[in-house]
C-alpha cells in the first residue's frame, strides 16, 4: 500500500526548540509516491505532480537523452524495457545475492549489477550504473521540485518519510542515503501502520478504556497488519487529548499487490504461448507490456467477473486480446489465501492479545480492495469486525495534518505516539580470558526484545580490564539473505580509565556503555565510560554514606564478571548528575566518570560512505544542470520560434488603423521584414545545433527594431494620462496658493500666527509657474508629432518634471498649524477689579498686578475673538 508519512507525533524529539518553515512528507511506495506539504499560508492538502494528479508512479527512466518521472517513465517501459526502473522500494538496501533480489527480476525487466557494497545496481541501455539510492534520490528531488513550485520558490529541506515496520537497520539507512543525496534533511522516518492510527484519531474521541484496533495494510510489495491502542489522554481537560500505543505488528514481506500482478501475468504469458506458439518470457518489451497490462486487468477483476486483456503488437507485429475470469485468476492465487491473514495473527501474538480484544480491523492499502484478499481477512475476524471508515489511499496523507503541530506557528490535536521495535536485538562480545589456556566465550545478551518501545535507552555494566568490542546484531536473521550483524563498537583506553579511577579511590571500577533504540527505528551505542565509586573516608563521608548519601546508585550490581548487570534508564548514576541551581551549592566534580573512546565499524552491508554520497549528490547535480540547460536551450528556440510568427502576423496584417502600422513607418517595416526572413533561415539551417545563447541574440536583433514602434504605441496610450496628472498638480497648487495667501492677510489682521510664511508660498509659486511655462512649451511642440514619429515630451519625462512641485505642496500640506498660547481670563479679571476700586493690601506693589492685568485683557479678547 502506497500512503504519505506523517505520524509526526515521533518526530516531537527532534523540534522541540525548532519553528519549521515548510515540511515536505513522503510516502515512497512501491508502486505509488505520495506526498504533502505544511507550510505557512499554504493550504494543507496532498501535493499534485505536473499533471494535477495526486500520486505519482513511483518510477524513473530514460528515454534516449530525456529522464522522464511518474507516470511518464512508467508508460515507456514498453519501449524501453532497460531504461525503465519501478518498485524499487524492494531494492533498499538488498544484498546483490539476496531471494529479494531474485524476486525482484522476476517482476521487473531492468538489468541489475552488483555496487562495491555489496548492494544493487540497475544498468541502462547505454552502460551507465546507478544505485539504488541514486536512483531513488532522484524521484525524491522530483517531489521536492514540486513542492517547492507550491511555495513560490522557497527552499524545502526538511522531509519525514514513512517506512514499513519491517525495514531493517540497513533498509533504514538505504532511505537515509538517498534523503541526502536528494540534498534533503530527513527529520524521522515513521510507520506506515503509526500513520494511518493518528490519522483514524484525528477525527474521534476516545475514553480512558483502551480500544483497540488492526490497521490492515496491503500494499503493492507487503502485507502488514499493525495493532494500535487508542485511549483519552487528560480526559477531564477541555484539551484532551488521545494516546496512541503500538501493541504489535506482522507481516508477509512478498506477498502484496504485486505478487498478485506477477501471476496475473504469467496468465498472460500462458495464455499468449497456447494461441501463437511463442514464449515472450525472453521479450522484455513484451513482459513490460504485459505487465502493465495485468495491473490494468485485475483492477477491473476487482469490480468484474471478467475482463478482457488486449495488446497492441506484444512481439513480432502480433496484437493479443484474450478474456480472464476472476475465477481463474483467483485459482491461481489459491495458495496465498492462508498468507493474506497471516500478519494479523502475527500481530496478535506479538501483543500478546486475541480477537476478543479487537474492537476493529481497519482496511487500508490498494490491494485491500482486491476480492480475495477482502474474504480472507474477513474469514480470519468476521464481518462485523471489517472497517473500511479510512481513506484507503491517502489515510496517512491527512495524518500530515498533526504535523503542524510541532510547529508554534499551527495548533492541532493532542496526539501521542509510541511505536515499537519489530526484532530481537542483541549485544555480542567475547569474555575476558581468566587465564591464557581459556577458549574464547561469546556472550549474548537480549537488550531489546520484538516490541520494545521506540525511543528506550538502557545502560550495560561490564567487569573489563581490557579494551573489547561489541556487536549489536539481530538475534536471527530478519530477512534471508540479508546480514544479521547490525554494527560493531570498539571501546579503546580502558586500562588507563580503570587505572586513573583506582588512583582516586575508586572500589571495583566497571565500564558502562548505552544502547539506544530510536525513535525512527536505529539502533546504536553511544557514551561508553569508566566509572567508580569513591570512597570518602572523611567524617561527612561516613555520615553520607550511613545514611544513603553514596554518590553512586546503591541498587546497581552486576550478574558476573561477564555479562549484563543491568539496565537502567539513563546512562549515568546518580552522582553525576547536573547539581541544583541554588547559588549556595558547588557543583559536584565527576571525577568519577571517565569518558572512553568509541569507534563504530558497520555492518557487513554498510551504508553509503560520505565520500560515496557526496560523489552521488555530484552526479545527480551534474545531470540536473545538464538538464536545466536542454530545458533552457529548448525555451529559447520555441521562444524565438513563436516570436517570428507572431512579427510575421503583423508584418502581413496591412491594414492602414491596425495599431502596428500606425506607429511604425515604411522603411522600419521593410527593415523588419528583412531581418524576419534572415531569422526563419537561420532557424531552418542552425536551429538543431544552435545554443542557447544564440537563440536569444537572433531574437534581440529583431527586438531592437521592434521596440521604437511599441514605445510608441504605449506612449499614446500612457501620455494623456501622465498630462492629466500633471495638470492636477498644477491646479491642486494654486488652488492651495490662492487660499494660503487669504489665510496670510487674516492673520496679519488679527495678529494670529500664520500656517504659511510669505516666503513658503512665493517659493511654492515660483515652482508652479516655471513648471507651467515647461509644460504649456513641451505640450505645443509634442502636438505636431506624427504618431509614427518618435515622440518629443515622453509621459516618463512628464512624471518627473512635476514631482519637485508635488514633493513641495505635500510639505507644505503636512506642515503643522503653530501653537497659540493660552492665557488665564479668571485671574486677570479678579486683578483688574481690585486695580478698578484701588484697594490694594499690597500697597506699592500694587502696579504690577495692574500692569498684568491690562495685557490679560488684550489676551482673552483674541481668544474671544
Amino acid at each position: 500500500m502506497n500512503r504519505l508519512l506523517l505520524g509526526l507525533l515521533l518526530c516531537l524529539s527532534f523540534w522541540s526548540h525548532t519553528t519549521l518553515a515548510s515540511l515536505l512528507a513522503i510516502d515512497y511506495g512501491t508502486d505509488w509516491i505520495k506526498a504533502s506539504l505544511m507550510s505557512p499560508g499554504v493550504p494543507f492538502d496532498v501535493l499534485l505532480n505536473r499533471d494535477s494528479k495526486r500520486k505519482i508512479q513511483s518510477s524513473v527512466g530514460w528515454k534516449k537523452e530525456d529522464r522522464l518521472f511518474g507516470s511518464d517513465a512508467f508508460n515507456i517501459a514498453g519501449r524501453y524495457p532497460t531504461d525503465t526502473f519501478s518498485a524499487l522500494k524492494y531494492l533498499h538496501g538488498a544484498p546483490f545475492d539476496s531471494p529479494t533480489v531474485s524476486f525482484y527480476t522476476s517482476l521487473s525487466t531492468a538489468d541489475l549489477a552488483k555496487t562495491s557494497r555489496g548492494t544493487v545496481a540497475a544498468r541502462r541501455s547505454d552502460g551507465s550504473e546507478w544505485s539504488v539510492e541514486e536512483l531513488i534520490a532522484m524521484q525524491l528531488g522530483y517531489v521536492r521540485d514540486l513542492a517547492e513550485s507550491a511555495v513560490n520558490g522557497e527552499k524545502v529541506t526538511d522531509v519525514i518519510l514513512t517506512v514499513p515496520p519491517y525495514f531493517t537497520q540497513h533498509e533504514r539507512d538505504a532511505v537515509i542515503d538517498a534523503v541526502e543525496i536528494a540534498g534533503m534533511r530527513t527529520l524521522a522516518l515513521v510507520h506506515d501502520g503509526s500513520s494511518v492510527a493518528i490519522n483514524y484519531a484525528m477525527t474521534r474521541t476516545f475514553s480512558d478504556v483502551p480500544e483497540h484496533h488492526i490497521i490492515y495494510d496491503a500494499g503493492a510489495s507487503a502485507i502488514r497488519a499493525t495493532i494500535a491502542s487508542f485511549s483519552s489522554v487528560d480526559s477531564k481537560s477541555k484539551n484532551a487529548g488521545t494516546s496512541i500505543n503500538i501493541a504489535g505488528v506482522g507481516f508477509e514481506r512478498q506477498v502484496g499487490g504485486n505478487e498478485l500482478d506477477r501471476r496475473l501475468r504469467e496468465i498472460l504469458i500462458k495464455d499468449f504461448a497456447r494461441k501463437h506458439k511463442q514464449d515472450v518470457r525472453s521479450d522484455k518489451r513484451a513482459l513490460a507490456k504485459l505487465w502493465k497490462e495485468a495491473n490494468r486487468v485485475k483492477t477491473i477483476l476487482s469490480a468484474n467477473a471478467d475482463a478482457v486483456a488486449s495488446v497492441e503488437s506484444l512481439t513480432n507485429d502480433i496484437d493479443y486480446r484474450s478474456k480472464v475470469t476472476r475465477a481463474e485468476f483467483e485459482s491461481a492465487c489459491r495458495d496465498l489465501t492462508g498468507r493474506f491473514a497471516k500478519p494479523i495473527f502475527d500481530a496478535l501474538a506479538n501483543a500478546d492479545m486475541t480477537l476478543d480484544n479487537i474492537t476493529s480491523v481497519i482496511l487500508t492499502g490498494g490491494s485491500s480492495r482486491t476480492p480475495m484478499v477482502q474474504a480472507a481477512v474477513t474469514a480470519a475476524v468476521g464481518k462485523a469486525r471489517i472497517a473500511q471508515n479510512v481513506n484507503a489511499d491517502e489515510a496517512s496523507v491527512l495524518a500530515a495534518l498533526h504535523g503542524a503541530g510541532l510547529s508554534r506557528q499551527f495548533k492541532t490535536k493532542d496526539i501521542r505516539l509510541t511505536d515499537i521495535g519489530p526484532y530481537d536485538i542483541q549485544v555480542s562480545y567475547i569474555a575476558e580470558a581468566k587465564n591464557e589456556n581459556s577458549k574464547p566465550r561469546t556472550i549474548n545478551t537480549l537488550v531489546f526484545p520484538a516490541g520494545s518501545k521506540a525511543g528506550s535507552r538502557k545502560t550495560l555494566t561490564f567487569k573489563r580490564k581490557d579494551d573489547f568490542n561489541v556487536k549489536l546484531t539481530y538475534r536471527s536473521p530478519p530477512v534471508p539473505g540479508y546480514p544479521s550483524d547490525i554494527l560493531e563498537a570498539e571501546i579503546k583506553g580502558i586500562p588507563e580509565a580503570l587505572k586513573n579511577l583506582t588512583d582516586l579511590g575508586a572500589v571495583d571500577p566497571v565500564v558502562k556503555a548505552t544502547v539506544v533504540l530510536s525513535e525512527s527505528g536505529f539502533v546504536s551505542v553511544q557514551d561508553p565510560v569508566a566509572f567508580g565509586e569513591i570512597k570518602d573516608d572523611s567524617l561527612s563521608g561516613k555520615l553520607k554514606g550511613l545514611f544513603g548519601g553514596s554518590g553512586s546508585s546503591s541498587e546497581e550490581t552486576t550478574a558476573d564478571k561477564e555479562t549484563l548487570a543491568r539496565s537502567e534508564s539513563s546512562s549515568v548514576p546518580s552522582s553525576s548528575q547536573e547539581p541544583s541551581a541554588t547559588p549556595e551549592k558547588k557543583p559536584a566534580k565527576k571525577d568519577n566518570t571517565i569518558p572512553l573512546e568509541l569507534k563504530i565499524n558497520l555492518a557487513s552491508v554498510p551504508p553509503m560512505s560520505v565520500a560515496e554520497k557526496r560523489a552521488a549528490r555530484d552526479r545527480l547535480i551534474a545531470i540536473d544542470r545538464l538538464e536545466a540547460a536542454k530545458h533552457a536551450r529548448e525555451e529559447a528556440r520555441n521562444s524565438l520560434e513563436g516570436y517570428l510568427y507572431r512579427v510575421r502576423d503583423l508584418l502581413e496584417d496591412g491594414a492602414s488603423d491596425s495599431p502596428f502600422v500606425k506607429c511604425s513607418q515604411e522603411k522600419e517595416r521593410q527593415a523588419m521584414q528583412k531581418k524576419l526572413q534572415e531569422g526563419f533561415a537561420w532557424l531552418s539551417e542552425h536551429g538543431d545545433d544552435a545554443s542557447t545563447k544564440d537563440f536569444i541574440e537572433q531574437r534581440s536583433a529583431l527586438e531592437v527594431m521592434e521596440k521604437p514602434i511599441i514605445h510608441r504605441y504605449q506612449e499614446i496610450e500612457e501620455f494623456p494620462k501622465a498630462l492629466n496628472t500633471s495638470q492636477m498638480w498644477n491646479w491642486s497648487t494654486r488652488l492651495f496658493i490662492t487660499e494660503a495667501k487669504a489665510n496670510l492677510t487674516a492673520s496679519q489682521d488679527s495678529d494670529i500666527p500664520p500656517r504659511y510664511t510669505k516666503e513658503e508660498i512665493e517659493s511654492l509659486e515660483k515652482t508652479l509657474k516655471e513648471h507651467e511655462r515647461w509644460m504649456n512649451e513641451m505640450v505645443e511642440k509634442q502636438k505636431s508629432v506624427e504618431m509614427n514619429e518618435d515622440p518629443i515630451l515622453e509621459s516618463s519625462v512628464l512624471r518627473e518634471k512635476v514631482k519637485p512641485l508635488e514633493t513641495q505642496l505635500q510639505k507644505l500640506l503636512k506642515k503643522k498649524a503653530p501653537r497659540i498660547p493660552k492665557k488665564s481670563g479668571t485671574a486677570s479679571s479678579t486683578t483688574a477689579a481690585s486695580s478698578g476700586t484701588g484697594g490694594s493690601k499690597s500697597g506699592g506693589g500694587s502696579s504690577s498686578p495692574s500692569s498684568s492685568s491690562s495685557s490679560s485683557s488684550s489676551s482673552q479678547g483674541h481668544d474671544e475673538l
